[in-house]
This record gives structure tokens, C-alpha cells and sequence, in this order.
């Protein structure tokens, strides 16, 4: 019966010494924040370490370094600095661009029209690797022209027709962009011409008529006078 009365003692001294020791080790939480390839210094505090290395947000950085900031790129402009040259000279962004390896995007024609001498386009560039443009004439090639340019002519249209631009790389062609070509009157400038030559010839017609009637008045008056200063003699 004494050993009975004396038997939990040991028992209870057991229980506050595990009890003691789970409370010592790191909560889950803690445990989330350290790095298992580094451990604690002794002065370090958990929530310092877990605040500098698993809360911290890393820089937006571009992948030629740099700012963030758009590239001043104008695809409807010629002669123009790559957008990508520039990407990597001052580490601004371009939008997305498909690969060598794709079909390029369509160009953006812009505009069709008569100069005076030929119909001349005008388009912009896609956002694409490309190695030329094509225009067609009523499905017809027409011209070819280098990557830098975003213009050019076509030679005389004198139909109603539709005009395309296409972009060209090793991979094929891309979609066209038309627009549909109306000739205008070209006449209309000669036949100006021609009615305001008619007019200038008129005008001086009448001055020399004019005059010619004032000369030959004045004649008639100075023989009046020397006929009437003959007969008063």
C-alpha cells in the first residue's frame, strides 16, 4: 500500500519535464520563416529573420537591366532605331513581338492616294520580326520594298481598285491590310489650266482693244483741232 501511495510522484515529475520541453521548441509559424541551409545566430529573433528574407518584394527589373519605362518607338515612322536596340542600349521595354520563326502580324495601312505622279502608300509597321513589305494591286504584286520603310509608290492606278500591304519574313506572309483606291478627276487641274489661260488671253485682248480705241479718239481729237485752228486762220 506505501509503494501504491508513492508510485504517481515519479510519474508526475515525468509528465512536467516532457511538457517543459515541447513548450520550448519553435511553432510552426516560426519554423515556416527560417532557412533550412542556415541556422539562427543566438541574438537573432525569428520574426526579424522571417520579416528580411521571406516578406521582402523583389525590384521589377527588365531583362537587359534598367527601368521599366516604354521605349520611344513609333512604328509608323521610317528610318527608325530597332525597338529592341534600343531595349538594350537603355533598358526600356517594347511591347511583345512575335519571333523570326512566325508568320508575322499585319500591317496598318494608313492611307492610298495620287501625289501628283503615282499612288503612294502609306502603313505602319507590326509588332513582328519582319524582312520586307509586299503591295499588291488588285491581288497583282506590285512593289517590294525593304523593312525601314512605312511608305512608298505604286506607279499609275486609274481604275478603282483595292491596294494591300503585306509583311514579309523567311516564314511566309502575313494577313494583308487593304484599302480601296478611288482616282480622282486628274483632268480637272488641266482643264483650270486651260480655262484660266483663256481668261488671261480675253483680259488682254480687251486692254489692247481698249486701247487701241484710246489711241485712235486722241487721233481724232488732234485733227479736229488743227482743222478747226486752219479755218480760224
Amino acid at each position: 500500500m506505501a509503494a501504491r501511495r508513492h508510485l504517481p510522484f515519479p510519474l508526475v515529475i515525468i509528465c512536467l519535464v516532457l511538457i517543459r520541453g515541447y513548450s520550448n521548441l519553435p511553432t510552426t509559424s516560426q519554423m515556416a520563416g527560417t532557412n533550412p541551409m542556415r541556422p539562427l545566430t543566438p541574438t537573432e529573433d525569428y520574426f526579424d529573420y522571417e520579416d528580411r528574407y521571406t516578406h521582402a518584394v523583389p525590384s521589377t527589373v527588365t531583362p537587359y537591366g534598367g527601368t521599366s519605362d516604354k521605349c520611344k518607338y513609333n512604328p509608323c515612322l521610317e528610318s527608325q532605331t530597332p525597338c529592341a536596340d534600343l531595349a538594350a542600349s537603355s533598358g526600356c521595354t517594347c511591347r511583345g513581338s512575335t519571333l523570326h520563326n512566325q508568320l508575322p502580324l499585319a500591317p496598318e495601312l494608313k492611307s492610298v492616294s495620287w501625289n501628283g505622279s503615282e499612288v503612294v502608300l502609306q502603313w505602319c509597321a507590326p509588332y513582328s520580326y519582319v524582312t520586307g513589305y509586299k503591295v499588291t494591286v488588285v491581288g497583282e504584286d506590285k512593289q517590294m520594298f525593304g523593312k525601314d520603310r512605312r511608305s512608298g509608290g505604286v506607279g499609275d492606278v486609274d481604275t478603282i481598285a483595292e491596294v494591300c500591304v503585306v509583311a514579309v519574313n523567311d516564314v511566309g506572309n502575313s494577313t494583308p491590310s487593304c484599302l480601296t483606291y478611288q482616282p480622282s478627276d486628274r483632268s480637272l487641274p488641266l482643264k483650270a489650266g486651260l480655262i484660266g489661260g483663256a481668261l488671261g488671253f480675253l483680259l488682254l485682248l480687251l486692254l489692247a482693244v481698249l486701247l487701241w480705241r484710246h489711241k485712235r479718239q486722241r487721233k481724232q481729237e488732234a485733227s479736229i483741232s488743227m482743222h478747226d485752228t486752219a479755218e480760224t486762220e
